[in-house]
Parts: structure tokens; sequence; C-alpha cells
């Protein structure tokens, strides 16, 4: 049998951890020549080398911001699943850091499959993230692929997302794909001051950490249809996996043995500006890749089943008031990315992010408002300023004018061959910055001007000229707030090395 080579980026991570142990399972190792890159870091070495000697994997100790590490992945592989990246809370701290990794990293893979003898019989698997639109708490809590391309401010990890995205599906490959990835369930998350980034009504359409390993088994599928590839989908596990983030959170504390209204404020939560959304098209990866195979329940057993007697009892029995000053207080209070922290030390940037305002702050009450469950069909739906209807055969430049009116800007090209989304076209936005991008990455992917891109976060501006753009700001902001946060602006949480 000749078996297909696989170079898997982020076996050391989440996603990329569960599909290794998808690969290594005995019905599928003999399958595959199986490769993985990751840094050699003690962490990954006592993660990492007991499987590959077990299973026989050939490992790279390298670093996905060098081109030849990456080359000697890529060099003979017939799929290529980039799942590795530098993700938050680290990433809010390095801004420059992140886009080197993120976007390099993306940008050495491109390069290395068209350094290849026959680039076209390789298949590139990009995993992007539903941060890259943003914000989506209600009425806007409901989204699909082509969504405004919008990262919540401050967000480098989605903005590094959104251009490693840009890249690959510019990149003129014959064979790849972008999965959005949600919030991945494991069981091995810490507390961390972001968990007060999320609003309370947030709206989750949650993975599995089974299931997100599955999907990138799955889409080594030597079945998939044609055209399969190069699109973009979002990553979800469907209704059975949807919740607020109230919801979530109340279910999981109960089963760690406490009452979260007890040990957590309501102001410590932002109100605005994190990401997350429940889907209407996450049924279409699954068709192909029929990956989800379990849900928020399965998820719950398995918290349960791995949070100790001990503890539930500890944190059952234990003073509430011990629990939430010496555990929960800090957390919300005394790190510069705490929602507190920035009250506190009048950190105005991000509480205007965040919150509005102090003002709006200070006008939070305690948890008798209870975010109410949220109902799926009652949304505001997102246009994309085309006829969706229409067959993609039959997509015209007409369509590509109309579409770029609606984002305030313009088609500049003349000519175009119906229903062929991936030649690029000319286009110019609303601040007149030129740029050349194929339709499917516009009218599919949901992206636009790369000028525009943040940072720095100037959707104020834009949505006053693009409808595109202002259906979702509006939803959270108010015409006159007059918001712009400079790129300068994001190194405020930076770390300082000696």
């Amino acid at each position: 049998m000749n078996k297909k080579r696989i170079f898997l980026t982020g076996a050391g991570g989440t996603m990329g951890g569960a599909a290794l142990k998808e690969f290594i399972k005995p019905e599928q190792i003999q399958s595959f020549d199986l490769v993985i890159l990751d840094l050699p870091t003690e962490k990954n070495k006592k993660k990492l080398l007991p499987i590959v000697e077990k299973h026989g994997i050939e490992i790279i100790w390298g670093d996905l911001t060098q081109y030849e590490d990456v080359l000697k992945g890529v060099t003979g592989a017939d799929y290529v699943l980039h799942a590795a990246a530098f993700i938050p809370p680290a990433a809010d701290h390095y801004p420059d850091k992140v886009m080197e990794i993120n976007v390099g990293a993306a940008r050495n893979i491109v390069n290395a499959i068209k350094a290849q003898p026959e680039p076209d019989n390789i298949k590139l698997v990009n995993v992007g993230t539903v941060a890259e639109t943003g914000d989506r708490t209600p009425p806007i809590h409901v989204g699909r692929i082509g969504d405004p391309i919008m990262p919540s401010v401050f967000d480098m990890y989605a903005v590094s997302k959104v251009e490693a995205e840009r890249i690959v599906a510019e990149s003129g490959l014959r064979y790849w794909v972008s999965l959005r990835q949600t919030f991945i369930l494991t069981t091995e998350a810490v507390p961390n001051p972001i968990m007060f980034h999320s609003p309370l009504n947030t709206c989750m359409e949650a993975c599995t950490v089974e299931n997100a390993g599955l999907v990138l088994l799955n889409v080594t599928n030597p079945d998939l249809p044609g055209n399969f590839w190069r699109n973009f989908y979002n990553i979800g596990d469907g209704p059975a996996s949807r919740f607020t983030y109230e919801e979530f959170m109340e279910k999981t504390s109960k089963i760690s043995g406490f009452d979260y209204k007890k040990v957590y404020q309501r102001n410590w939560f932002s109100t605005r500006n994190f990401h997350c959304q429940y889907y209407e098209d996450s049924w279409v990866l699954n068709k192909y890749l029929n990956h989800q195979q379990t849900g928020l329940a399965d998820y719950f057993k398995k918290l349960k089943k791995e949070t100790s007697l001990f503890q539930r009892l500890l944190t059952k029995w234990m003073p509430k008031k011990l629990l939430k000053e010496k555990v929960f207080v800090p957390l919300a209070s005394a790190t510069p990315d705490a929602t507190q922290y920035w009250i506190e030390n009048r950190n105005d940037l991000r509480v205007s992010a965040f919150f509005g305002s102090r003002e709006d702050h200070a006008q939070i009450r305690g948890w008798e408002d209870r975010v109410a469950s949220l109902d799926w069909y009652n949304y505001k739906r997102l246009g994309h300023g085309y006829d969706e209807e229409k067959s993609t055969k039959e997509l015209d430049l007409k369509d590509m004018q109309k579409a770029a009116k609606f984002r305030g800007g313009k088609c500049k090209s003349i000519k175009m061959e119906k229903g062929d989304l991936y030649q690029k076209l000319n286009w110019q936005c609303a601040f007149n910055h030129t740029f050349e991008a194929t339709p499917n990455l516009v009218l599919k992917g949901g992206h636009w001007c790369p000028e525009c891109s943040p940072p720095a976060w100037n959707y104020d501006a834009q949505a006053k000229v693009s409808h595109f753009i202002a259906q979702a700001w509006y939803a959270h902001h108010q015409p006159d707030e007059n918001n712009y946060y400079p790129e300068d602006c994001v190194y405020d949480l930076q770390e300082k090395t000696a």
C-alpha cells in the first residue's frame, strides 16, 4: 500500500495534539507516514518523545519561522496540516512575536509547497479562528462564512490569523482549505484573566477536543470531492453544543463544586469586544468530514470524571469569601490584562473597547440581571452585498461591482471570466487604497482591503462608508462614539525582557 505522508504542525498543542492521538490509533497508524515539527522545549520533548519513539513517527525539532525547518517537513508531503499557532494569553503580551510566528509560518509553508517538484499534488489545511470575525454578541450572534473579517480591538492573535489566512487563500495553490476553529472544549484549561474578556451573553458553538482531532484526520480522506478545496469553513459541533458563556460557566462551576455568583462579580466580565458565535453553516464542514461525533454532554461527563472528589469537596466547603479573595480577585485585577486592572489603573483605551466607558462599567448591576438563554432563530443576519442565491458559476463582474459598492469601494477591473472566483481582480476601498484580491477571498472569505485591516482599529471610520462593516459595528457601538485605537496601543500589555 502506498502510504500518504502527513506533515503536522502544532502536535504539542490542543488541536494538533488531538490530531496526533487520532493518527496513532491502531486502525490509522499503518496508513500514514507521519512527520511532525515542534519547538525543542523541555515540555514538548516530555510530551512528544514517548509517542514518536513508540510509533516510529519522524519528528523535526525546529521553528516554523525558519524556512529550512519548514522545508524539511513539507518535502515529500501529500498533506500539510497546519495547526500550530502562537495563541493567547501569551500572544497578548508579544504583538510583534505573534505576527512573526503566525504570519511567518503561513508564508514559509506556502513557499515550501511551491518549491516542491509537484506543488499541485500537495493539500494544505490551514487552521484559522472564529476570532477573525470578532465581536458577535446579540443581535448578530449567529454567523456564517463570508461575514465581515473584523478582529476585536487589541486581538493581535486574530489579526495574525487574518493575514495568515489571506496568504494561504491567495497563494494560487491548487489545494488549500482554511478551517476556522471555534472554542475547543478541553478539560486541560486553567483559569486566566482572559476569562473575563468574554461577555456573559457571548454565544458559543463549541467543538470538543476529540472532534477537533477528527477534523484533521478526516481531511486526509482521499475521497473528498474537488469542490471541498479552495474554500473557508467554520468548525463547530452544531446545535447540541451551543450555549451562552454564563450558561457554560454555571455548569462548569457547579461540577467544580461552587456557585459562580459567590466567587465572581458581574462587572468583572466585559460587555463587548470578544468573539465566538453560533453558526448557520457548521453543518457544511461536517457534511464533508463527519467529525461531529461527540458533544457538550460528553464534555461535561468527562469534566466531572476528571474533577476529583477531593477537589469538589474542597471548593464546596471552602469559605466562598476566601476562594474569591485568594483566587479570583487576583485573576480579575492583579495583572495588566485583567479587566479590573484597566478600571483601577485608568487604562481608558481598554475600558472603552471592552465596556464602552468607565461610566458604562459603573452601571453594570449584580447577578440579579441574569443573561437569558438566547434563541438561535432570533438574530440579525449580516448581508454580504451580492446575490447569494446565484450559482457561483453565474457570478460575474456586475456582482463584483455590487459587492465592492456595499463595502464602500469599487471593483476596478474591467473584465472577469464569469464564475472564476480565483483569478485576482483589482479593487479600491473607500479610502482609495488599491489592492488585488480574488473574488473568493472577498465574497466567500469576508476579507477586504489589507491596508484597512487592523491594527490600527478604525472601524468607526469604516462604518461611516461601508455597509458591510456598519451592520456589525453599529450592533455594539453608537455612530457618534468616535472610538479609534491607534496601532501602538497594542503594546500596553507587552512584557519587557532583559
